[in-house]
């Protein structure tokens, strides 16, 4: 590797810098359950981030040392990120749904040092911090012993000294290690540098998204999630605008904190914009919203245009993956969204759809026809961490194989058609379950949908969509003549299950995988 040079780059100088620039300043507001707020400025935020990094270092926590990070979207989760990339260390956020078996794996593959986590949390992740030897940090709790912790956060704190500031690391040296979901085999640990975040930020700022420093931006995406994380935390916050925090997300409650805060941005996946044209049904109050940003999943293209024309806000509609930090493609700014496209490749990021079926080396399809996304650029993580096999094996000829299938138009629009292991092979044909699910998306009863594949002796794969149904009582066997009349016969679904909700990630996205292994079983 050439030598990296001189020159020093550390996320946390976001958090540094809007303390600097607009000290009294709302950095963000949380929704508390009682239902009222806490707001922390940008001074409180790089006061505290001060504060926490000093404990961190009379810890024994130093430089590349990794510290684990379990909180929800509430006030501390900024102020311990910030504080553990000030120290030079490296943050390891941990997915909330985790049970004690994942979060030992995560605290075990990553060696962190120190885990800080929500009370709440610690019935499932302090026997893993027990398992590996990690010291605890307990968050919201009165006292540490009761819920089996070494020190609560507001004594870990105000037991040390602060940092004057933060340390100064080279630029292509680890910020995150964010662990994949795990669906496809044991989480792995994506590792982002700080260049790689803070050009996210840049770019974001400079090309993709019109955010304003007097804008409010609903904080509603998990922050351990990559979207959360780059693209509501860290770009807001660079631009000194204000974040809501809601540490669950729920529509109802979304929709009053977008309206009492006044909010004008807000970020999302698919399954909270469905939620969020539901609860709008209940009132005609709306918030002031001057743009959206949707991602995690193709947004179906009925739901677009029912909450542009609700909300008056335009969609931007964008695509990426954790290991991409996270964004690869989005619908640009001022211009009206292509609908079932997610823009085009972000400004110093190269892609190509190249044929799926050829795995040793990047072939390129013609423009229109469909193959694996691939990509290279900035935005690229340095690899899973320890793993360097499963690292050589994402990569090709110096690209990232996004395992997602899409197309790319004539002139550069990319349209994501579905994950490569998603794909419902039936009779032979190709059936890809966002193409199916748009559809589903545009009969007045359907809420939400997810199709997916069950083996079957016969045709190797059956279609099977599992519906949310505005009325329990509408007629599925309307909505089936709906779909036989709109998509190729090969593709519409022959079993349809009603439930009550979707299974959902940590992330919100819609878990296909768990429908099938369901209705398999």
């Amino acid at each position: 590797m050439p030598d990296p040079g001189l020159g020093t780059m550390n996320v946390a100088a976001i958090a540094a810098e809007g303390a600097r620039r607009q000290r009294s300043k709302a950095a963000l507001i949380t929704a508390l359950p009682d239902g009222g707020t806490e707001t922390l400025t940008y001074a409180d935020l790089w006061e505290r981030v001060r504060a926490i990094a000093g404990a961190l270092r009379a810890q024994g926590v130093r430089p590349g040392d990794r510290v684990a990070v379990m909180l929800p979207n509430i006030t501390e989760f900024p102020c311990v990120y910030f504080a553990v990339l000030a120290m030079g260390a490296v943050v390891v956020p941990v997915h909330l749904l985790f049970k004690r078996d994942e979060i030992t794996h995560v605290l075990r593959d990553s060696e962190a040092r120190v885990l800080v986590a929500s009370a709440s949390i610690l019935p499932q992740a302090g026997p893993a911090a027990r398992d590996v030897g990690a010291f605890v940090v307990a968050v919201g709790a009165v006292s540490a012993a009761e819920v089996g912790a070494d020190v609560t956060l507001a004594e870990f704190e105000g037991g040390a000294d602060p940092i004057d500031e933060y340390v100064a690391v080279n630029p292509l040296e680890p910020a995150t290690v964010l662990y994949t979901s795990g669906t496809t085999g044991t989480p792995k640990g994506a590792v982002g540098s700080h260049f790689a975040l803070m050009e996210q930020v840049n770019v974001s700022l400079i090309d993709l998204f019109d955010l304003r420093q007097e804008d409010v931006v609903f904080g509603g995406l998990p922050l351990f999630h990559t979207f959360g994380q780059t693209v509501v935390m860290n770009t807001s916050l660079r631009r000194g605008a204000t974040i809501v925090l809601l540490p669950r997300f729920d529509a109802a409650t979304a929709l009053d904190l977008c309206v009492r805060h006044r909010v004008t941005a807000f970020d999302g996946v698919p399954t909270m914009f469905i939620a969020l044209l539901e609860a709008a049904r209940d009132t005609t109050e709306r918030p002031p919203l001057r743009f959206c940003i949707s991602g995690g999943s193709a947004l179906p293209e009925a739901v677009l245009e029912r909450f542009e024309a609700t909300f008056r806000a335009p969609i931007q509609e964008g695509y990426g993956m954790t290991e991409t930090s996270p964004v690869i493609a989005v619908n640009p700014k001022g211009v009206p969204s292509r609908a079932g496209s997610v823009g085009l490749p972000i400004w110093g990021v190269d892609v190509v759809i190249a044929d799926a079926d050829v795995e040793d080396r990047v072939v390129p399809v013609a423009p229109g026809e469909t193959g694996e996304l691939v990509v290279r650029g900035h935005n690229l993580f340095t690899g899973y961490l320890g793993q360097p096999e499963a690292t050589a094996a994402a990569m090709c000829d110096g690209w990232l194989r996004t395992g997602d299938i899409g197309t790319m138009s004539a002139d550069g629009y990319v349209t994501i058609v579905d994950r490569k292991k998603d794909m419902i092979i039936r009779n032979g044909y190709n059936v890809y379950p966002s193409e199916v699910e748009s559809v589903l998306h545009r009969h007045e009863d359907v809420t939400s949908a997810a199709v997916f594949g069950v083996h079957h002796d016969v045709h190797g794969q059956e279609v099977h969509a599992a519906v949310v149904l505005r009325d329990p009582d509408a007629d599925v066997a309307a909505i089936d003549a709906f779909m036989r009349t709109r998509v190729a016969a090969f593709k519409y679904p022959r079993v349809f299950h009603v439930v009550d909700s979707l299974p959902l990630g940590p992330s919100g996205k819609v878990l296909r995988r768990a429908l099938s292994a369901t209705y398999s079983a």
